[in-house]
């Protein structure tokens, strides 16, 4: 059976990552009417396995991308405000030690490597801190302090690490969930009017002269849905060049390189809320970031993918690789069996040419088909999550003159749900949640508000003490929320909670993973039939 829809949408995005979501929300906002469908659930790919930070891209600037870092830096404070419960500052550690060397090639390093043959292979202190005072200075700053120098034998940041490291930089830049950021965003664009479909796939588009025939099917039932739209928006991430060539049919010369970015979780590796930022003999970085209180993660690889984009994992090899460059680093040595998660994803960069995957431009690029005057169609490849609003932003104004609409910027300081307060507040929040439900521990607040922002008082209201939030599936995770998750969040199965709206999956055994998708099912079959 197919389920035939008589509304005509002006802008139908296909893709439910960043870019997806952040274009659907900006297009609902000036008033369009938007529909946006995703084959899995939001955030399931690329946009849930970043190293979850909105920064500038400090090694960048080695490749001369001055404007991508200028333009991310930018917007660092922007979306700080606008979401400070699931993004907050962040001091980051560059641990500098003069005798080290690296193999890296970049535009920057070959030009020392000409200019001082004598330094080959290093990154010397005062190139470092030159780059440093680009990045300080080159977006602007209120909110976020400056660089300043440490000795590590007297800082507390120092004792972790091996005695060979006396001096390190210390910068700023921010931290943020990136799942939550996009389930955020497609919560909003429902708010503002738009469908958002998931676990509904894109099988077909047929082309008019002024729409779109869309042929969706739902990958749960296989029903199948028609939308007719003005316009399309390709946000597939890692498929925008499949749908290009065999889902939306049209010829095209251009396309993505697929770039695999992994990442461990170990047990903690420090007790202290800065990150660390390491430079390794290969010209490579990692970083080494507190993550959910309790673990250290570790990231990222930058690797040619081959496969599908669904089939990328953490390799032993990569695993190894980030293990043994930490320990580089830090005083103790990283076991394969202190590594307690990992996960990869594949970044869907333009295909420029660059020679290596590490040289690839991160910066996004967005084509618009519209020959002859026929129904627009926007591809967008590429991107970074700290610029996917400017990118929403562009994609609107490329889709203004051929939609005859108003291009009217909006988003810069609108409020994700649950982020209409001041970054400052945050522990205000904190401590008023756990004073209003008494029964909450300090970590629980913590986590609530982190993640839901001031949400967290509508989902728990009335409750006066846990055993009102309904059954308890393992690390405080209750039925209360799993219920908002799924009637607000679009969570359909554990996965969907545990691994991307919150990770709670650390603290739960496979029992309490299994037993807690088994109550979502029963209960989405329930709502179904009811």
């Amino acid at each position: 059976m197919s389920e035939q829809s008589d509304q005509i949408f002006d802008i139908y995005v296909i893709g439910g990552g960043i870019n997806g979501v952040g274009i659907a929300r900006d297009a609902a906002g000036r008033g369009l009417k938007v529909g946006l469908c995703e084959m899995d659930d939001l955030a399931n790919a690329t946009s849930s396995a970043s190293t979850k930070l909105f920064h500038g891209g400090l090694r960048y600037l080695e490749y001369l991308e001055v404007n991508l870092v200028r333009k991310a830096l930018i917007e660092r404070e922007t979306l700080l405000k606008a979401m400070p419960h699931i993004s907050w500052p962040m001091r980051f550690v560059l641990p500098f030690h003069q005798d080290m060397r690296f193999e890296g090639e970049t535009p920057v390093s070959k030009m020392l490597n000409t200019v001082m043959p004598w330094m080959k292979g290093r990154r010397p202190s005062w190139l470092v801190r030159l780059g440093l005072f680009a990045y300080d200075n080159l977006g602007g700053r209120e909110i976020l302090p400056g660089t300043k120098t440490l000795d590590l034998r007297r800082d507390p940041a120092g004792q972790v690490l091996d005695d060979k490291f006396v001096k390190a930089f210390e910068y700023s830049d921010c931290w943020v969930e990136d799942a939550r950021l996009v389930v955020l965003n497609a919560r909003d664009a429902a708010e503002r009017g738009a469908e958002v479909l998931v676990r509904t796939k894109c099988i077909g588009a047929q082309r008019h002269a002024d729409h779109w025939d869309i042929e969706l099917e739902d990958v749960r039932t296989g029903e199948r849905m028609t939308r007719k739209a003005r316009s399309i928006v390709n946000a597939g991430g890692p498929w925008v060049e499949d749908l290009i060539r065999n889902t939306i049919r049209i010829n095209s010369s251009e396309g993505v390189r697929l770039v695999r970015g992994s990442h461990i979780v170990v047990k903690k590796l420090f007790d202290h809320d800065k990150a660390y930022f390491l430079q390794g003999t290969d010209g490579r970085i990692m970083f080494a970031i507190p993550y959910q209180e309790d673990f250290t993660l570790i990231g990222t690889t930058d690797h040619d993918h081959d496969g599908a984009p669904g089939t990328a994992v953490c390799t032993p090899e990569e695993a190894d690789y980030m293990r043994n460059f930490v320990a580089d680093y830090f005083k103790v040595d990283i076991a394969p069996e202190d590594i307690v998660w990992t996960y990869s994803g594949v970044r869907p960069l333009y295909d420029d040419g660059a020679k290596s995957a590490t040289a690839a431009t991160r910066d996004y690029v967005l084509t618009l088909d519209a020959v002859g005057g026929q129904a627009p169609l926007l591809n967008v490849f590429g991107g970074k999550i700290t610029t996917y609003r400017k990118l929403a932003e562009a994609a609107m104004t490329k889709l203004s003159a051929p939609l005859d609409v108003e291009d009217r910027q909006w988003t810069a300081g609108a409020a994700l749900p649950g982020g209409n307060f001041a970054v400052e507040d945050v522990q205000r929040l904190i401590d008023g949640l756990q004073t209003t439900y008494s029964f909450l521990s300090a970590k629980w607040a913590r986590r609530l508000i982190r993640a839901y922002g001031t949400d967290a008082s509508v989902m728990l209201d009335g409750a006066r003490a846990k055993e009102e939030l309904g059954r308890d599936f393992g690390a405080d995770l209750t039925e209360r929320e799993v219920i908002f998750l799924m009637e607000k969040e679009y969570a359909r199965r554990a996965e969907d909670v545990v691994w991307r709206r919150s990770k709670q999956g650390l603290r739960m055994s496979a029992d309490q993973i299994a037993a807690l998708d088994e109550w979502m099912v029963a209960r989405a079959s329930v709502q179904a039939a009811a």
